[in-house]
Order: C-alpha cells, then sequence, then structure tokens
C-alpha cells in the first residue's frame, strides 16, 4: 500500500512542461528507515517554481496519500524551506483532527474510515537538479532500448535521483520554443531520424533511432 500511495503520487509527472511537476520514486524504505517502523516509499517531487511545487504537493498528497488505506506521509528532508504539508490537509478533518508535537516536529491526526492519516505538519524543499540528460544514439531502436534499459537499471540503484519519464526513457526529446506560438516547446528535429534530409541533422547516416534519459536530482553530484 506504500507503493500504491507512491504510485499514485508520482503519476501524470514526467515533465514540467505540462505536468506541473516532475517527480518519481527514489528509493524503497525498510521499517527501520521510516519513522513509524513501517515499510515505505521516498518520492521526489521536482517543479520550476516554489509556488507550484507547493500546490503539486497539497494535491498530490491530498489525492493520493490521504485517499490510500493504512498510509501516512512524513518530511524526507530535514532541511530547506518549509512546505505546507498537514498543514492544509488537516482541514480535512472537518474539525475533529488533532495535533502532536513529538521531538519538535508537529504532527496531524486526521480521523478516516480506515482509523486515522498521520501526516506531518510541513515538509521541507531546496534548490535541486530538473534534468540532467543525456542521449543515446544507436542503429537501431532496439539497441537504443536495450542500452537505456540496461542503464536505468543501474541508475536505480542510486539515492537522491528519479528519472521521471515512463520506465525512466524518453523518445520524444524537445527544444525550446516551437513554429506554434501555443507551444513553449516542440521535438527536438535535429535529433530525429527521419528528418534527416529535412532539418539542420545532429545524426549521420548510421543513425536509426535516438533515446533520451532525463535524471532530476537532488544535487549536482548526484545527478
Amino acid at each position: 500500500w506504500a507503493l500504491n500511495s507512491a504510485n499514485a503520487m508520482t503519476g501524470f509527472a514526467t515533465s514540467v512542461i505540462a505536468c506541473g511537476a516532475e517527480a518519481g520514486i527514489e528509493r524503497v524504505l525498510s521499517p527501520a528507515e521510516t519513522p513509524d517502523g513501517r515499510p515505505g516509499v521516498s518520492v521526489l517531487l521536482f517543479a520550476v517554481s516554489s509556488k507550484e511545487l507547493i500546490k503539486q504537493i497539497e494535491r498530490r498528497v491530498g489525492q493520493c496519500v490521504l485517499t490510500s488505506p493504512t498510509s501516512a506521509i512524513f518530511a524526507g528532508l530535514e532541511e530547506g524551506d518549509p512546505v505546507p504539508l498537514g498543514k492544509t490537509l488537516r482541514f480535512f478533518g472537518d474539525g475533529f483532527q488533532t495535533s502532536k508535537q513529538i521531538a519538535g516536529k508537529r504532527y496531524w491526526r486526521v480521523p478516516v474510515m480506515d482509523g486515522e492519516f498521520l501526516v506531518q505538519d510541513t515538509a521541507r524543499m531546496v534548490k535541486s537538479v530538473g534534468g540532467g540528460n543525456f542521449l543515446v544514439l544507436a542503429d537501431t531502436q532496439v539497441q537504443a532500448l536495450e542500452a537505456c534499459e540496461a542503464a536505468i537499471r543501474e541508475m536505480r540503484k542510486l539515492t537522491d535521483v528519479v528519472m521521471p519519464f515512463p520506465g525512466g526513457v524518453v523518445r520524444s526529446g524537445s527544444k525550446v520554443g516551437s513554429k506554434y506560438k501555443a507551444l513553449s516547446a516542440s521535438t527536438n528535429d535535429a535529433f530525429c531520424p527521419t528528418l534527416r534530409g529535412a532539418t539542420k541533422s545532429e545524426l549521420d547516416e548510421r543513425i536509426g533511432a535516438v533515446l533520451e534519459i532525463v535524471i532530476d536530482g537532488l544535487t549536482d553530484a548526484s545527478v
């Protein structure tokens, strides 16, 4: 159920271009690593502004974690600027919510139909790296995908990073801007093999497919 909550919370969060946030599961936590001694999941969310991040956290936690049976949620970062968590979600308790302070941290107990939803009052946000990326150029689509799958398997062994796209890999790499005014980003034509003769291409005749891996992380070093 921790994974169900985390998967829902990080859904539709591949790109800030249209999703509002980029998010992913950083790692699975053992009971020894969580505040309540139960299995847990660490999730990272990235946004282009603090205002957007605060909005995304409230919506995603409220709709995806509060709703999930047996769930609780705690701040994973100890440092950084405060972000409302239980501070706003507590109002779902309709006046029946109660607070408790433990070791200098405030928590809210919100009554729900399977018991109580326990939520920390505030989370933390820090400046981080939203979008380290590299391109994999290959002879064929199959070769490119197999290479990226192998890379993702190794990347997922690391902490403090997430790869937000489906399976960690994106085929629709984008460039800034478009010939259409309504779009802020569009297909990266310089790396599309089928456009080699129609645009200023970065690809030679050997390249039949290009895939991209995008890495969001807490620090330059982790990315």
